[in-house]
């Protein structure tokens, strides 16, 4: 390539765009991308008659995958049976440690695990308070259902 001012041949030309640069860069010269040839518009040709064709597709990053971390604070502190909730909070900051590494599919591994710890852990937290409150609603109504039982009392320890 040719100096811009000089006209003398350079070595090369770097990537980064500076005729003199004195460092390596990283893509060797065979990688640039190759632009379209500059051409000039003719001085009759208006830009506002000309199409605006210009298609740009633009990638969203994936979103990254959840922890559930807060969700398994709240069962380990308020419904930990049978461990199930420190299990989901060990999950969690296994998931978390994973997503700030990059290890996205090591992180939604150990978040859907944290995940199905939390579900089955509130599940059975449902189930154990539904069946208390059902035995003591039973016993309070026995005990207001019953009557007062006068006479014979073997406990009371009249002959």
């Amino acid at each position: 390539m040719a100096s811009p001012k000089s006209g003398t041949s350079w070595h090369q030309a770097c990537i980064c765009g500076r005729w003199r640069c004195r460092r390596r860069c990283p893509r060797a010269p065979g990688m640039q991308q190759q632009l379209p040839p500059y051409e000039v518009l003719p001085a009759e040709v208006n830009m506002e008659d000309l199409p605006r064709s210009t298609t740009v597709l633009m990638e969203e990053p994936p979103r990254p995958p959840r922890d559930h971390l807060v969700w398994s604070l709240f069962t380990t502190l308020y419904g930990n049976f049978c461990c199930l909730g420190l299990l989901a909070f060990v999950f969690s900051v296994k998931s978390r440690d994973r997503k700030v590494l990059g290890d996205y599919s090591g992180a939604l591994s150990y978040g859907s695990t944290a995940k199905c710890l939390n579900i089955t852990a509130l599940v059975i937290n449902i189930i154990i308070v539904i069946i208390v409150v059902t035995v003591v609603a039973v016993m309070v109504a026995k005990s207001i259902n019953t009557p007062p039982q006068y006479g014979y009392n073997p406990f009371s320890g009249h002959t």
